[in-house]
């Protein structure tokens, strides 16, 4: 190919010129295009081996198909879930929960390290506030949770809450059974913030853990009592250093209100301890009472009781969400609405007679 120089270049340049013209590239010719895998279809059969194998790949995919709304996802997972339920049930479940500020990332990553270290396998179901913008989760754990996500004895899902009653997923109990079935010996719940709602936590899990920090009435004063009601245990967390003397003034409160409220789990007489998350104090104690929890529960009864107790209330909750979705994806229900809201606006409808009329419309086949 004969190389073309600029007018500014010197006709008998040789190649001591100081600019060098350098040989273009031919026409006509393209360079390659980078090669794009497209990611691999799986199966449910894939799914399922995949899974029972506790490759954490498949069991995040898997949790992504349950989370999608898309109805072809929707018959797939559901297939996938029935297959999965003989090797689900067998881990113990916890939830927590706390204040803003009381360091639960902090403390989950401490005793989830320390149960790794004792062998078991651990899942972290972080369910972060959604984005109000893109629906995603705006916290992310695992950049809160790095060594503990770096562990291969431990799964960490942070998921968008999605404006979600009660501050879990809609999908977070069948999460749950997908990372049973996985193998993983202890799931732990972790919920958005704390208040009234929060309490939904206690219908997934087997023991239910508070986090607080020092100054116990100051605290309570921004909480509801029915959190308070459905704790197993209360954690007063950052005990240490000068903040420890004020850590035990604030067990001894926490443990005169429990005696006034009645304990969220028969048998059971919901505990306070102490702990420093940061420093690793008093992390070993929350399983040993744990441990403890089980072995009364599961004597009595309760354990097994509350299980089913959980799954009955799960079919039924399941009802009311596929009805308040089929309510509002109905056509003649959409049309109406707009109409209604104006006549809402105006006062020429009651708000009992609006609702009377949507459901007509929806009863109508």
């Amino acid at each position: 190919m004969t190389s073309k120089k600029p007018k500014w270049v010197p006709e008998h340049a040789d190649g001591e010129f100081a600019t060098k013209v350098m040989d273009g590239v031919e026409k006509g010719h393209t360079s390659k295009k980078r090669l794009v895998r497209k990611r691999k279809e799986l199966s449910i059969d894939d799914y399922y081996s995949g899974i029972l194998e506790g490759n954490r790949m498949i069991l995040a995919r898997s949790i992504t198909l349950i989370e999608s709304n898309a109805l072809r996802h929707f018959d797939m997972s559901q297939t996938l879930l029935q297959q999965l339920l003989p090797h689900t049930g067998k881990a113990i479940r916890i939830g927590i929960s706390g204040v803003p500020g009381a360091g639960k990332s902090t403390l989950i990553e401490a005793f989830g390290l320390y149960l790794c270290n004792l062998g078991l396998k651990v899942a972290v179901l972080a369910v972060d506030p959604s984005s109000s913008i893109t629906g995603g989760s705006i916290l992310g754990d695992k950049t809160r949770m790095e060594q503990l996500s770096r562990h291969d004895n431990a799964f960490i899902r942070p998921s968008p809450s999605g404006g979600t009653l009660g501050g879990v997923t809609r999908k977070s109990k069948e999460t749950i059974l997908l990372c049973e079935a996985a193998g993983y010996d202890v799931i732990l719940v972790e919920t958005v913030g704390v208040g009234q709602n929060e309490v939904t936590v206690r219908s997934m899990v087997d023991f239910f853990l508070l986090v607080l920090i020092t100054g116990g009435g100051d605290d309570l004063q921004g909480m509801k009592k029915g959190v308070m009601e459905i704790c197993d245990a209360i954690l007063v967390n950052k005990a240490d250093g000068d903040n420890l003397v004020r850590a035990k003034a604030a067990q001894g409160e926490f443990k005169t209100i429990l005696t006034y409220l009645r304990p969220a789990t028969d048998g059971w007489q919901s505990r306070v301890l102490i702990c420093s998350a940061l420093y690793n104090e008093g992390v070993s104690d929350i399983w040993d009472m744990i441990q403890e929890f089980l072995v009364i529960t599961k004597e009595n009864g309760v354990f097994e009781s509350r299980r089913q107790a959980q799954t009955l209330e799960w079919v039924f909750n399941t009802v009311i969400h596929q009805l308040t979705s089929r309510f509002y994806n109905h056509d003649g229900v959409k049309r109406m609405i707009p109409k209604l809201k104006t006549s809402l606006a105006n006062g020429q409808v009651s708000p009992t007679r609006a609702a009377m009329e949507l459901l007509e419309v929806f009863d109508k086949k």
